[in-house]
C-alpha cells in the first residue's frame, strides 16, 4: 500500500476545513459536562497516547497509517449522528466527548506517521499549507453559517450548532471519499511480475 501525496493533500485540506467549521461547536456540545470529566479526559489521552507511542515499531507502516485513519474519521462521523440523534443530553455530551479524545490519542502518531510517508520537504509544505489553508476557510464558513442562521432567526447557540451538524456530516462523508483515494493498494513504483 502506498500514499498519493497529491489526493492526501486533498484530503488533509477538508480534514482541515472541517476542524476549522467544527472548532466553536465543541463548547456549546459540551455544556452541560462537568469540569472534573476534562481532568479525567485528559489523564486517559496522556494514556492513550502513550500506549499508542509504545507500538510505534508495529503500526509505523503505511498500512496502519491508512486503517488508524480510517478509523479516526468513522468515529468522527458516528459521534455526529449520534449528536443529531439525541442532541445536548449529558449522555450526547459525554458521548461526544468520548469519540474526540479517541481520535486524539492517535494525533500524535497521524503527524509523525505522514511525516515519515511523505519525507520530501516539498510534499510536506505543501500538505501544511493546505492543512492551514482549510482550517482558515473552514472557520471562515463557520463564521458565515452562524451569520447566515441569524439572518433567518436561529439566534439559539445551540441551534446553530445542531444545524451546523449536517454541514459537518456531508464535510466527513466528503473526507472519509477522499482518504480511501488517497492510497493505493500496491506501490506504482514497483513494477508488476
Amino acid at each position: 500500500m502506498t500514499i498519493l501525496p497529491e489526493r492526501f493533500i486533498r484530503y488533509k485540506f477538508f480534514n482541515s476545513l472541517f476542524l476549522g467549521v467544527s472548532v466553536g461547536a465543541i463548547f456549546t456540545i459540551y455544556a452541560p459536562l462537568d469540569p472534573s470529566i476534562y481532568s479525567l479526559g485528559g489523564i486517559a489521552l496522556a494514556l492513550g497516547m502513550l500506549i499508542v507511542a509504545r507500538f510505534y515499531h508495529r503500526i509505523l507502516n503505511v498500512q496502519s497509517f491508512y486503517h488508524i485513519s480510517l478509523l479516526v474519521e468513522v468515529v468522527l462521523l458516528m459521534v455526529m449522528l449520534v449528536f443529531l440523534w439525541h442532541p445536548y443530553t449529558y449522555t450526547t455530551a459525554l458521548l461526544v466527548y468520548l469519540g474526540y479524545q479517541l481520535t486524539f490519542v492517535f494525533g500524535s502518531y497521524l503527524v509523525r506517521a505522514e511525516t515519515l510517508f511523505l519525507k520530501q520537504d516539498t510534499i510536506l509544505t505543501r500538505l501544511d499549507t493546505a492543512k492551514q489553508f482549510g482550517y482558515l476557510i473552514g472557520m471562515g464558513i463557520s463564521y458565515l453559517f452562524y451569520k447566515i442562521l441569524e439572518r433567518f432567526s436561529i439566534t439559539d447557540n445551540q441551534a446553530k450548532v445542531y444545524d451546523l451538524h449536517y454541514l459537518l456530516i456531508g464535510i466527513e462523508v466528503v473526507i472519509i471519499v477522499l482518504l480511501i483515494r488517497s492510497f493505493s493498494p500496491e506501490d506504482p513504483t514497483k513494477s508488476r511480475k
